[in-house]
């Protein structure tokens, strides 16, 4: 036998000699029959089931992250699961057992309560927050001016069950608009389209879109505008395309508005009596006290897009994270004139203003810092 051999023995030895010890160690600690019911009890007692999406999608990362921040054995266990997508798992908030927390898009809500007539559905079901947006995005052909002109059209929505298929229907029948939807790949959809096979297709992702900002320029193809954005207030916020997200297909300085889909983080409203309800309070404390960590690396950078305290137009926040959302901060606390000074110094800032507590009140400090240095009360 050669050295190289013996070495890999004794390395395979040695592995086995380690599994055999940790086995015999697990053995050990495994809960004898009289306890196995205490043992089963604790170890469902702080367990959440967090349902995402499909493998290929934004969900199941964003599910990971949560675990991996908030997940710390006996006192909160995440279980992410993997599943179809928005609708079905606001189905499976409502029906399925051992799942409390789901990820869903804001629109999902007004589908079950209009289209499948959910009873009490506001009631049901509550967010625990708001997560990023994805815009809707009609692609229409030349002759194509506005959404009037689809109607009787042929439009591509992409393959059954994507957002598409849920967000354009709606949009197109509070427009009050009739078409003959296509349900195909988004691929051969925008191949119909760019042949004047159909007249739009429709996609519902958060932007830019690689497929569409790489269309070459001259081809005719241009984002419709959706009109009358008040008809979408109740569900949708707005949302806007410009020449940086599609170089080819928008003008430089021009901007086609539209509306953005909010992804949600929802909860089934459980009794406050009820131990289902205990573990979802334990969760959105975790997950408001642990924000920040979900804001680092090796979180997705989607993370940073997300403003906690923001509201779901339609729905209602569950009952803790409202709580700790409406608790105040240092700038509240401050006299009238500082506070109002700071409100204003906050939101000159847009979107690069503080997207949680710990910003705000880091922030509030360099302002009271500033304002002092300015001759303003300390």
């Amino acid at each position: 036998m050669s050295k190289r051999s013996k070495k890999l023995g004794c390395v395979i030895a040695a592995c086995l000699t380690a599994f055999t010890a940790t086995a015999q160690t697990s053995a050990s600690k495994a809960p004898t029959p009289s306890s196995e019911a205490e043992f089963r009890a604790k170890r469902n007692e702080w367990t959440i089931g967090l349902e995402s999406g499909q493998l290929e999608g934004l969900y199941p990362r964003l599910a990971s992250d949560i675990q991996r921040v908030l997940d710390d054995g006996d006192n909160l266990r995440v279980l992410p699961m993997l599943a179809y997508g928005a609708s079905s798992n606001l189905e499976d908030l409502l029906y399925l057992r051992g799942v409390d927390i789901a990820f869903t898009q804001s629109d999902v809500f007004e589908y079950f309560r209009t289209q499948r007539k959910i009873p009490n559905l506001q009631q049901r079901i509550h967010y625990i927050m708001r997560l990023y947006n994805t815009e809707l995005h009609v692609l229409a052909g030349p002759d194509i001016r506005t959404f009037e002109d689809l109607r009787g059209k042929k439009i591509s929505f992409g393959p059954p069950g994507n957002s598409a298929t849920l967000t354009g229907p709606i949009i197109l029948q509070r427009l009050g608009i009739e078409y003959e939807p296509l349900l195909i790949d988004h691929t051969s959809g925008l191949e119909q389209l760019k042949r004047g096979e159909i007249a739009a297709i429709v996609r519902v992702v958060g932007k830019p879109i690689d497929q569409l900002a790489k269309l070459p320029a001259g081809g005719g193809l241009h984002f419709l505008a959706i009109p009358g954005m008040k008809l979408f207030d109740d569900i949708y916020t707005i949302g806007e395309l410009n020449n940086k997200d599609y170089p080819t297909l928008i003008a430089p300085g021009e901007k086609v508005e539209t509306i953005a889909v909010p992804t949600v983080l929802a909860a089934y409203n459980w009794p406050k009596s009820n131990d289902h309800y205990r573990r979802l309070e334990r969760f959105t404390r975790q997950l408001f006290a642990k924000w920040d960590k979900l804001q680092t690396e090796p979180s997705s950078p989607k993370w940073r897009d997300v403003n906690p305290t923001a509201s779901v137009p339609g729905w209602t926040r569950f009952s803790v994270a409202e709580e700790l959302v409406k608790q105040p901060v240092a700038s509240d606390k401050a006299a009238p004139a500082a506070r109002t000074d700071f409100d204003a110094f906050v939101e000159q800032l847009g979107p690069k203003g503080p997207r949680t507590r710990a910003q705000r009140e880091k922030l509030f400090r360099e302002f009271e810092s500033w304002r002092a240095k300015q001759g303003g009360a300390p």
